[in-house]
């Protein structure tokens, strides 16, 4: 950058000049005053001068660097990191600006304090991404100034990582894993679901692993291998766990600067996850319109990987989905009997009428789970005073709206169809608690 376009003039400067402006205009009436209005103006004059040479005299003694986690956790708090450092032997007065990306529209990204000589300072703040996808960083930009603070020059510091990736919700996976693990269901409402039996038929020795019954450690084979080992029983035999997603227009339907479709993949991933630890296999089948997206059942190491970055770049069509092919494809895909969680949201009675057969087709061969919202706008107007003829339509029309999601609701139970009914907010505690409750009851 050249050298003019560093410079900058601070409000110091402004306030001496003018001072010395006002010195010279009584200096006009007061001729005695002239020759010190002189001297001043030199005197300030030479300060100017000396504090730009500190200041372009820096070189690479002052230098600032960001810090971004490798992937960022959608519609959870991510922290940046901004470290700037002072190498040389001045104490200097810095406003740091960092440049994040213009979707997050924050705008109070600046940061004003003081290095000493030698010294480093570290600065953080959180984002919250909304949407998935790739956004891209700027420039740190730093001011700075010297002890004199006659004027500012700008330094743009170009960082290496300029890009990041926001994946699915991927930061509470311990937190819940650790939660069904520890008391077999996840706190929420939810009553604790009691374990059905335990077959003794032998199937394996494994590795302890947070959860399991200290009854069945086996105390020989901890000897020899030097670590906690336990018996694995047939009762723990892995299942094909697959989260489907529906992809039509109404899953863009928002809720708290979030799509149903981006709520529905965060579900996803952590009740997956949970699903691996339990040793069942998991995969992922997505769909809309005309395209799906499938993953393969696996229990392999790297499967939790595939599944986020299968659910990474999903996002939802402006047309209804044709519920007949979409269940044909899962038929044929998926071969063996499966636990399936439908992530979907029929909002009229008229359109599940058409859905239900082939939901009911599906369910012969595999377990599903189908998963609707509840309207939760609606429930907040319901809640509001009623001022005219006018409102008591509008109630009773969003009433008759929670009534038809209760019946589908209702309706799929009553066709050996699991459901869950539930708001975004609860999302991630019921479906977890929903598999926890298949999976004590032996029906997977």
């Amino acid at each position: 950058m050249r050298f003019y376009k560093q410079l900058f003039f601070s409000d110091r400067f402004y306030q001496i000049g003018s001072s010395l402006v006002f010195l010279f205009i009584i200096a006009h009436f007061v001729p005695l005053l002239y020759g010190f209005a002189i001297l001043l103006c030199l005197a300030f004059g030479v300060l100017t001068i000396l504090d730009i040479i500190l200041l372009f005299g820096l070189k690479k003694d002052l230098y600032a660097e960001r810090q971004t986690p490798e992937k960022l956790s959608n519609g959870e708090e991510n922290d940046i990191l901004l470290h700037a450092v002072n190498k040389g032997n001045q104490t200097l007065h810095l406003e740091l600006i960092d440049e994040a990306p213009i979707e997050f529209q924050l705008k109070n990204l600046r940061f004003k304090f003081k290095l000493k000589a030698n010294e480093v300072k570290d600065i953080s703040y959180t984002i919250v991404p909304k949407e998935r996808g790739e956004y891209h960083f700027g420039d740190l930009i730093l001011f700075v100034k010297s002890k004199l603070g006659l004027v500012r020059r700008k330094i743009k510091q170009h960082c290496d990582i300029q890009s990041v990736k926001v994946y699915p919700s991927f930061s509470k996976l311990k937190k819940y894993e650790l939660m069904a693990l520890n008391t077999g269901h996840i706190e929420g409402g939810i009553k604790k679901v009691r374990k059905i039996g335990q077959q003794k038929e032998f199937d394996q020795i494994k590795e302890y692993v947070a959860g399991d019954d200290f009854r069945t450690i086996n105390w020989m084979a901890t000897a020899r291998s030097q670590q906690l080992m336990v018996n694995h029983y047939q009762d723990e035999k892995a299942q094909q766990v697959y989260a489907v997603l529906d992809m039509s227009r109404n899953m863009k339907l928002p809720f708290n600067g979030m799509t149903l479709l981006d709520y529905s993949i965060n579900a996803s991933l952590v009740l997956l996850h949970i699903a691996q630890v339990k040793q069942d296999l998991i995969g992922v089948s997505a769909f809309d319109y005309n395209n799906s997206n499938f993953l393969k059942a696996s229990r392999n190491s790297g499967q939790m990987k595939n599944v986020l970055e299968q659910l990474y770049n999903l996002n939802p069509s402006y047309k209804e989905t044709d519920f007949a092919n979409i269940t044909t494809l899962l038929r044929r895909q998926i071969k063996h009997r499966s636990l399936l969680l439908f992530f979907t949201n029929i909002t009229h009675k008229e359109s599940f009428k058409r859905k239900l057969p082939y939901l009911k087709r599906l369910a012969k061969k595999h377990l599903l789970v189908v998963v609707l919202f509840e309207d939760t706008e609606i429930k907040n107007e319901l809640s509001k005073k009623i001022e005219s003829l006018e409102d008591i339509y509008i109630k009773a029309l969003q009433e008759e709206n929670i009534l038809e999601r209760k019946f589908m609701a209702k309706e799929l139970q009553q066709n050996g169809i699991h459901t869950i009914l539930t708001t975004p907010e609860k999302l991630n505690v019921d479906t977890i608690n929903k598999y926890l409750e298949l999976k004590a009851r032996g029906l997977l």
